[in-house]
């Protein structure tokens, strides 16, 4: 897809960098109302933080995999998207692994049990959202390396683009990034960098199964482990296939550049509290979001230990008269660091847009 250059038509145009759920559904509004926009996705792919990997036309999630009742943005918009919802498996029992390796069952109860997921995975989301869109308005492969407070992009290849407003819907520590040589205050820059990235120091495992026999042994597929490397570990299946997944509780400085050396010891994990059967996964997805450059800087790269107190810092609050925007879930005005929260970024976002 062609990017706009300079001499394009985009004065009336609202500019969209990112290409994750929050970009992806603040498109979606304006392009229902009839505003003009257009997307810049840094990656080959759209979704951000939504990576599904497929198998067999199964869709199994690197990124956020649930979402909840009492979150009705993702329930109408999967049910608008004509997406299939289904419960998070939950029966059986929970597995306890210390840190010397004893497994020990019946140790706790299913901490997703009341969780939905999507059929397909969120990639499915990503994709319906996206095929709404047209395709003229999306550019792939297009990283923003600065934003003027008039809303004007430079992109790494040094080519320039005037929007009539702009939206970084993107993790706040990213858009620092892109408007610390511009007009925007320190203190707005400062706040931008105070809010930490959802996940952004985690890593994702996810192992498939030609069924999931672990349910024929009474286990949910929860695990949770002193001593890893996943310290927390999922039943991740779809219909027939077997699948689990686990977030790494290794450090992102000591895991980097490890991928072959963690995906290793992960599975030899899985055959230490499933057994022999788990040892032999027919495919295994890793994703280190750590080192994800579009994702996480180097102050995401500790791991969060609780969910932070997201919302909109004052000083990032934008008027009726200016020309940039911030969004995403980390900035919501609820829900924020959840795919709900995404979306409620992008309500928030359109509102802002529509208003001026």
């Amino acid at each position: 897809m062609r990017k706009p250059r300079q001499s394009d038509r985009m004065r009336d145009t609202v500019a969209i960098v990112g290409g994750g759920l929050t970009g992806l559904a603040l498109a979606w509004h304006l392009n229902r109302a009839g505003v003009p926009f257009h997307l810049y996705e840094a990656r080959s792919r759209l979704g951000g933080r939504i990576q599904t990997a497929m198998r067999d036309g199964a869709g199994f999630d690197l990124g956020p995999s649930w979402f909840w009742p009492g979150q009705p943005r993702m329930a109408q918009l999967v049910n608008a998207l004509g997406l299939e919802r289904f419960d998070q498996w939950a029966e059986g029992a929970l597995l306890y692994e210390t840190e010397q390796g004893e497994v020990i069952r019946d140790r706790g109860f299913s901490s997703m049990q009341g969780s939905y997921r999507v059929r397909g995975g969120m990639g499915a989301l990503v994709s319906r959202l996206a095929a709404q869109l047209p395709e003229s308005a999306i550019t792939l492969s297009a990283p923003v390396r600065e934003v003027s407070a008039a809303g004007g992009l430079t992109f790494e290849d040094g080519q320039t683009v005037e929007a009539a407003r702009t939206v970084l819907a993107l993790p706040p520590r990213l858009a620092a990034e892109l408007v610390r040589g511009s007009e925007f205050s320190p203190v707005q820059i400062a706040a931008l960098q105070g809010v930490p990235t959802w996940m952004a120091g985690h890593a994702k495992l996810v192992a498939v199964y030609q069924k999931p026999f672990w349910r024929e042994d009474g286990l949910s597929g929860d695990v949770m482990s002193r001593r890893g490397p996943m310290v927390e570990i999922h039943d991740a299946g779809s219909g027939d296939n077997g699948a689990l997944f686990g977030f790494l509780g290794v450090p992102p400085a000591v895991r980097a550049g490890q991928r072959a050396a963690v995906i290793e010891a992960c599975v030899a994990q899985l055959g230490r509290v499933f057994g022999s059967r788990a040892s032999a996964p027919l495919a295994v997805f890793y994703t280190d979001w750590a080192e994800e450059e579009f994702t996480s800087v180097e102050t995401d790269r500790q791991p969060l230990t609780h969910h932070p107190a997201y919302g909109r810092p004052e000083t990032l609050k934008a008027a009726p008269g200016d020309r940039v925007c911030f969004a995403g879930t980390e900035l919501a005005p609820e829900m924020g660091g959840y795919l709900e929260g995404a979306l409620a970024s992008a309500e928030e976002a359109a509102d802002w847009v529509l208003a001026g």
